[in-house]
């Protein structure tokens, strides 16, 4: 009690919190992303449930693993060495490592997953041999089993929460500001949650972006995996710039629409 008392009075605890808060969210997104998308493949009735359980284990995981900071440290230990020595970059570093953490392994097998993933879902939207009504069939009418997308959800979200995990043991210690951060992020997540996964349902180009987007972050996570850090404001600036223009095409298809029905309201015989 002593030791949160002297945390709440600490200027430099509260601005921790705040900054650990927005980096927890931004990372959370693609958590949300992945949550958002295969939960839209649920009858409607189920989809509500799906995304508050993914959400419910995500905030789960991270508080449990928070408990073992010690053992998710231990993570980032070598477990073995390739013996590979990889081209050296201007600083006569390797451009990859050799040596793999546990830590490295599952953000390469998450990294896969996602990869597979997403492609598997942008061919299935791209198979124009398919019916309209089979589209429709499969568009949140059960084209996946509840409990295969609860057991997908919780295998990303394992990776996602030790990615967020890790950043948050990097920018402070005092593990009660890491859960406040932790869970005022699954807050946001769990409020943003319906609306997120209802915009990308009602606009179809919207699936596709996001697909986009777990392709890069599958990417990045595996890149991430073999030692090649990629900056995240990089690919964070790149979704938000995607993103933007996106909303800008939204936006002129439904001015577009507006006046073809103005227009064809007037045309229309009294």
């Amino acid at each position: 009690m002593t030791e949160i008392l002297a945390l709440l009075s600490d200027p430099s605890a509260w601005a921790a919190l705040l900054t650990l808060i927005v980096l927890e969210v931004v990372l959370g997104i693609d958590n949300l992303i992945f949550i958002s998308i295969l939960s839209n493949k649920l009858p409607p009735e189920q989809q509500q449930l799906a995304r508050r359980i993914g959400i419910g284990l995500a905030l789960i995981m991270r508080l449990a693993l928070l408990s073992m900071i010690a053992f998710i440290i231990s993570l980032t230990t070598p477990v073995f060495d390739l013996g590979i020595v990889g081209p050296l970059n201007d600083y006569g570093e390797p451009t990859f490592e050799t040596q793999f953490s546990w830590r490295d392994m599952i953000l390469i097998a998450g990294g896969l997953f996602l990869l597979w993933k997403a492609t598997k879902e942008i061919h299935h939207t791209m198979d124009v041999e398919e019916s309209d009504e089979t589209l429709d069939k499969h568009k949140g009418a059960g084209s996946i089993t509840f409990n295969a997308a609860i057991a997908q959800i919780v295998a990303l979200d394992m990776v996602f929460s030790i990615d967020s995990i890790l950043t948050a043991v990097g920018m402070t210690d005092a593990v009660p500001i890491m859960m406040t951060a932790v869970i005022i992020t699954v807050i946001v997540m769990l409020v943003a949650a319906d609306p997120l996964a209802n915009f990308i349902n009602k606009n179809p180009t919207v699936v596709m972006l996001a697909l986009g987007f777990l392709l890069m972050i599958g990417a990045v996570l595996i890149a991430d995996g073999f030692g090649v850090h990629v900056p995240k404001g990089y690919i964070y600036a790149a979704m938000a710039f995607s993103a933007l223009v996106e909303t800008l095409n939204i936006v002129s298809r439904k001015a577009r629409a507006r006046k073809k029905a103005a227009l064809e309201t007037a045309a229309a015989p009294d």
